[in-house]
């Protein structure tokens, strides 16, 4: 009897001491990164009406399954970025209207985690690798939403319910 709880607890121990090495080495969370990859669709209402802008702006694109559209200009080489990667972009983000409102064009260009950044990055910009070159189309719901996005003085930058597009060269991933 003595041996036996000898074995059943020094295999519960072997199971315990196992679980915490393969845990504390997942290579799908690195660092404790608690975002999830975003399963979200823009309605049929947005989809229909990028598709329509497309259309009638003589523009090639990809429509992702989420209802974004793309063009992938370069597609760069080495590794995709998942959402918790940290990228270094240069960006520029234009209303449909043709009005900039964000962009980053320094030779350092800017550092992000993908998945704080706006859902329609979060789900098109693994499509493509460092030095990749990629035009987004997206819709409201998997942008800002229904919330407009205001500067330091108060003044709308973004308005609720806005079509981006943004110009992206990914420069880097980690």
């Amino acid at each position: 009897m003595n041996l036996r709880k000898s074995l059943v607890l020094f295999f519960a121990i072997a199971v315990f001491c196992s679980s915490l090495l393969f845990t504390s080495c997942n290579k799908d969370n690195p660092g404790g990164c608690t975002f999830t990859n975003p399963t979200d669709v823009a309605t049929s209402a947005e989809i229909a009406y990028l598709q329509n802008y497309v259309t009638a702006n003589s523009i090639t694109a990809i429509q992702h399954p989420s209802g974004v559209f793309y063009q992938i200009s370069t597609p760069g080489s080495g590794t995709n970025p998942g959402v918790c990667s940290i990228i270094r972009v240069n960006y520029e983000g234009r209303l449909f209207n043709g009005s900039r409102f964000d962009f980053n064009n320094s030779t350092n260009g800017a550092s992000f985690t993908l998945g704080q950044l706006i859902k329609g990055w979060q789900l098109v910009l693994p499509l493509i690798k460092p030095n990749g070159v990629i035009t987004l189309y997206i819709p409201p719901s998997l942008g800002y939403g229904s919330r407009a996005i205001t500067d330091g003085s108060g003044g709308v930058v973004i308005p609720a319910d806005s079509y981006l597009k943004f110009d992206i060269t990914l420069r880097d991933v980690q």
